[in-house]
């Protein structure tokens, strides 16, 4: 018999963000890193526990969606925002490429050593992300992007939040399908 959708969620006592911490009286700087950790710590969270081939199992046709092609996606939408635009790296994206733009959907197979290039891959953009941003606290510095336009540091912080935030609603669909997991 299915359980009951309440039983479906992650057991708080598993679930290993953190959300004890109150960000009433935080500066907007720590207020958007902390909401950025914990979209990063969801999309761990959702694709956790899970056989590589479950992580590359496509949603439904003809999407390439999979929880592994988020988790190579997203490697990417972080080197992009903070290596290439705000630090001004000239360094190629990791996955995606001038002849497949979804190469990061495409070739998520459900292959070990892809999984695990993948999530070492978002480990590293991440703790880059997260270096520069703290080395970097003025929000208001501007990063000229490769069209010629201006970014805020504020506005990647929030686009990355919105990023995952999006991305993350997918990995609920994606992870309910895959084994009945739902929620936060």
């Amino acid at each position: 018999m299915p359980k009951h959708r309440a039983e479906r969620f992650v057991d708080p006592s598993e679930d290993p963000r953190d959300t004890e911490t109150s960000l009433v009286s935080a500066d907007e700087r720590t207020t958007l890193a902390d909401y950025l950790r914990y979209h990063r710590q969801t999309l761990r969270l959702k694709c956790g526990g899970l056989t590589p081939e479950q992580l590359a199992r496509r949603s439904v046709e003809p999407s390439t969606l999979s929880l592994l092609g988020l988790v190579r996606h997203m490697a990417d939408v972080e080197l992009s925002w903070f290596r290439r635009v705000l630090a001004g790296e000239q360094v190629e994206r990791r996955f995606r490429t001038p002849e497949n733009a979804d190469a990061d959907f495409d070739d998520a197979r459900g292959d070990p050593e892809v999984v695990a290039e993948a999530w070492r891959a978002w480990d590293e953009e991440v703790a880059f992300a997260e270096a520069f941003v703290d080395r970097h606290p003025d929000l208001g510095a501007v990063a000229v992007m490769s069209d010629g336009g201006e970014v805020s540091y504020r506005e990647v912080l929030v686009h990355m939040v919105e990023e995952y935030a999006r991305h993350n609603g997918h990995a609920d669909l994606l992870r309910e399908r895959i084994d009945g997991r739902i929620g936060q």
